[in-house]
């Protein structure tokens, strides 16, 4: 029995060290991966608008180039372009895809869309994340939506190829976009009346 005890009081003692390493480790690196997050979505910003910039200058460029509206409580990132650019996030098939948007003021053409994380099964879904696959969003327009087309039919100026294989991650995509300019575009023309 006394064995069995030391045994269980040995487990507990190695459970709470690793538990409090783990905690420590956590707290002293929370404000690095934040710091981290932050210039990723940076790079993203610049990127999709497609603002020079090099590594050294990140953070002058982008305070200097993007400023950044609230209305209603959403972000809305502005370019000298005039182009609009905002968050896009939602449910994929294994988790959430989140990225990045640029549109005109216009709220009708995409120019450009990246993305900053997703689940999707690599090689299949995961190609919604691949600078090849988005670089067919560019120059599309939204009105009345954005389609993403599921045949072999060509596509009409509104509609983008699905990836193939993974049909409901393309759904989910379309539904993310659409969801996502629809709320911006609302907010964006109530705030200009």
């Amino acid at each position: 029995m006394k064995k069995y005890i030391s045994m269980l009081l040995f487990v507990l003692i190695l459970g709470i060290v690793a538990s409090g390493i783990l905690i420590g480790m956590d707290i002293l690196t929370a404000d690095r991966i934040e710091a981290n997050e932050e210039i990723d979505l940076r790079l993203t910003v610049l990127n999709v608008f497609e603002i020079p910039y090099d590594m050294s200058s990140i953070n002058e460029i982008y305070e200097s180039e993007i400023s950044i509206e609230t209305i209603d409580g959403l972000d809305f990132y502005l370019a000298p372009s005039g182009e609009v650019g905002f968050h896009i996030e939602g449910s994929g098939v294994w988790g959430p895809i989140i990225g990045f948007m640029a549109i005109d003021d216009e709220f009708e053409t995409i120019k450009n869309v990246a993305i900053l994380q997703q689940e999707e099964t690599p090689g299949l879904g995961g190609v919604v994340a691949e600078e090849e696959y988005l670089a067919q969003f560019e120059e599309v327009k939204v009105i009345p939506r954005l389609e993403i087309n599921q045949d072999a039919s060509p596509n009409k100026e509104n509609e983008v190829d699905a990836i193939t294989g993974a049909t409901r991650t393309s759904k989910a995509f379309e539904e993310i976009i659409n969801n996502a300019i629809n709320r911006y575009r609302s907010a964006w023309e109530q705030s200009k009346e």
